[in-house]
């Protein structure tokens, strides 16, 4: 098969959102081009939301989001091939001009509003590259739960060869979680990722790891005891030392001669930010946030079937906003903290449930375009991925995205009573394996909770979207209008 060229769709990009002139920065997620634009109103929404390949344009979390689908990778390579080589560091604008939501033009608004945009920027920009292997590695961990079931006359022994060194595959994309955060967080900052990624390499450094799992103390002052902290799996402390690295090396390349910034730069940063993040941000971050992860795991148990009724029946519209990317850590705090998340179990009841509904518009409907579009979408859907789905048809037919949210809150519901949870990230039909007890592989509660929650939500959404959320006589939508983020000017 000829490799398609997306040097086209990718200079219709660039000329409707304004130009290169008006491009601030622009990195991507799963399926969307997240654009930092110093002028919204020079984009023009019309054409490219009427432009093939472009499935639906938004303006949230502060960034103009062009949402191409699964084929976003190969779209973001041929913009910043038309954007060139120099334009991470040539745009004019300094990074913290970059960072921020407000385009030029526009009102500055409310300072909270446009401070909770620009966190969720940073943290999309800092999890959206490496969310592919750590769910990758999430599937291999349930895999080899899977088969050392035994139920199934454990097929692969916990203490084999074979077990430890492909768990040892799977497992160290966690492990070395801050260093890819790290890594990650530095090239949306425009920093050094070489610096981030070694100060990240500090916190999974082993001796580090085993002083941390045995609360190791580091000093005392007046009675109170620092100790070292366990930051394998860990997100936050290292989103916030990647951004007090940046700081601190833009700090003193401002200041330090030309001829020793090359080495007492990163010998400096490294030391300083390292230190801060083990002694004072990373514990207090580590604290909060392994809190706030246990507080939603013990509120989803406890509250059962409210809380899987609730979380399942709205968890999707924050995925039209892009404000999912804040839950996103969470998840990834829960399953580090505790080896489970029963929030997650409940999301991937909402990706099954937007995936049937627009499986039932591609079977019901005789339109060709519906049917390859929806196929296509509901197979991306149940591989974790619903933008597609949602953007494509779900939304432009509304009956058809609510009939997807009836469908998961039902799963949620069904999720909630039976205290299911996750022990992997990958979600939806793909991720089965991910409900498997990792530490306990006999215990099969939460598999059976993913069976018969899909099966609802699937069933469900399917259904109600057959009988009532869809025809052929529907006229599409226009796309459904977007809210505009809090405090930026409404167009004309």
């Amino acid at each position: 098969m000829a490799k398609k060229d997306y040097s086209q769709l990718a200079d219709t990009i660039v000329k409707n959102v304004g130009g290169q002139g008006n491009i601030k920065s622009l990195i991507h997620c799963i399926s969307r081009l997240r654009f930092y634009l110093k002028d919204e109103q020079k984009a023009n929404d019309d054409v490219l939301k009427n432009t093939p390949g472009v499935i639906d344009v938004i303006h949230a979390s502060g960034q103009y989001q062009v949402v191409i689908g699964t084929e976003v990778t190969h779209v973001y390579d041929a913009v910043m091939k038309i954007l060139g080589p120099d334009f991470a560091d040539d745009s004019g604008d300094s990074t913290q001009e970059k960072a921020t939501t407000a385009a030029d033009g526009q009102q500055k608004g409310n300072i909270v509003s446009r401070a909770f945009a620009n966190l969720i920027g940073f943290i999309t920009g800092s999890m959206s590259p490496v969310i592919g292997v750590i769910a990758a590695s999430g599937i291999i961990k349930g895999l080899l739960s899977l088969l050392t079931m035994p139920q199934l006359g454990e097929l692969l022994k916990p203490t084999s060869t074979v077990y430890l060194t492909v768990n040892a595959m799977a497992d160290s994309a966690f492990y070395f979680l801050p260093v890819l955060v790290g890594f990650a967080a530095a090239k949306k900052l425009n920093s050094d990722p070489i610096v981030a990624a070694v100060i990240g390499g500090v916190l999974a450094y082993p001796q580090i790891v085993d002083w941390g799992k045995g609360f190791k103390t580091m000093f005392s002052i007046g009675g109170f005891h620092f100790q070292f902290l366990n930051y394998t799996y860990s997100i936050f402390p290292m989103i916030l030392a990647a951004w007090l690295a940046k700081l601190l090396g833009d700090w003193l390349n401002d200041h330090l001669p030309s001829y020793l910034q090359m080495i007492f730069t990163p010998l400096i940063t490294i030391l300083v930010v390292a230190a801060i993040t083990l002694v004072v941000t990373g514990p207090i971050i580590q604290g909060i946030a392994n809190g706030l992860a246990d507080l939603i795991n013990w509120l989803v148990k406890a509250s059962g079937w409210v809380g899987g009724l609730v979380i399942g029946g709205f968890y999707q519209v924050l995925v039209i906003f892009g404000l999912h990317w804040g839950v996103v850590p969470l998840v990834a705090q829960q399953i580090s903290g505790s080896g489970q998340s029963a929030l997650n179990a409940i999301i991937s009841t909402t990706m099954v449930s937007q995936g049937a509904a627009v499986l039932a518009v591609a079977l019901k409907s005789k339109k060709d375009d519906r049917k390859t579009l929806g196929i296509a979408a509901a197979i991306s859907a149940f591989c974790g991925v619903t933008e597609p789905a949602i953007y494509g048809i779900n939304l432009r037919f509304r009956r058809v995205f609510i009939s997807g949210l009836m469908g998961s809150a039902v799963g949620g519901l069904i999720t909630g009573l039976m205290h299911g949870s996750m022990y992997g990230f990958t979600g939806s039909l793909i991720g089965f394996s991910s409900f498997f007890n990792i530490k306990n592989p006999g215990d099969l509660t939460s598999f059976y909770a993913f069976l018969l929650s899909s099966l609802a939500a699937l069933l469900v959404s399917f259904l109600v979207t057959w009988f009532w959320g869809y025809n052929d006589q529907m006229e599409i939508g226009t796309k459904v209008a977007k809210k505009q983020r809090p405090g930026s000017a409404q167009k004309a």
